[in-house]
């Protein structure tokens, strides 16, 4: 049943971050409270996708994500969404470790984390000019 909900979630980040490169996507000119909206939907969706991943992971009996600090309070929600926009946002703390498929879900989180902003700034320009 846990691993019914992996394509689900994986769909939703594709269609969430496939619309930055589907033209006429985002109306208005340069910055717009709409534009920003939007970004911080797609980010929104990511994070909360990623997180879902390395939960529905974690719960299926996989060791993906391990805090690196010894403290007997471990709550794999948190955990799983903090990981997520820790790789999402940059390129993690160090706190929150990944381990065996973790560390390819990682990277791509972190690959996607990085050409969101370059696909947004391009798609503003792109349509600026048009």
């Amino acid at each position: 049943m846990i691993f019914f909900l992996l394509p689900i979630v994986i769909f939703c980040i594709f269609m969430s971050v496939r619309t930055l490169f589907i033209p006429n996507t985002i109306k208005g000119k340069l910055v717009s409270v709409d534009n920003f909206f939007y970004l911080c939907t797609v980010y929104l969706t990511v994070i909360i996708g990623f997180g879902l991943i390395y939960l529905i992971l974690q719960l299926a009996g996989m060791s993906v994500l391990v805090e690196a600090s010894n403290h007997k309070r471990y709550n794999m929600f948190e955990t799983s969404f903090y990981f997520s926009a820790m790789m999402l946002f940059s390129v993690g703390n160090g706190d929150v470790i990944p381990q065996g498929t973790g560390r390819l879900i990682a990277a791509i989180e972190a690959l996607i984390g990085y050409t969101l902003p370059a696909a947004f700034v391009a798609k503003v320009m792109f349509d600026r000019e048009n």
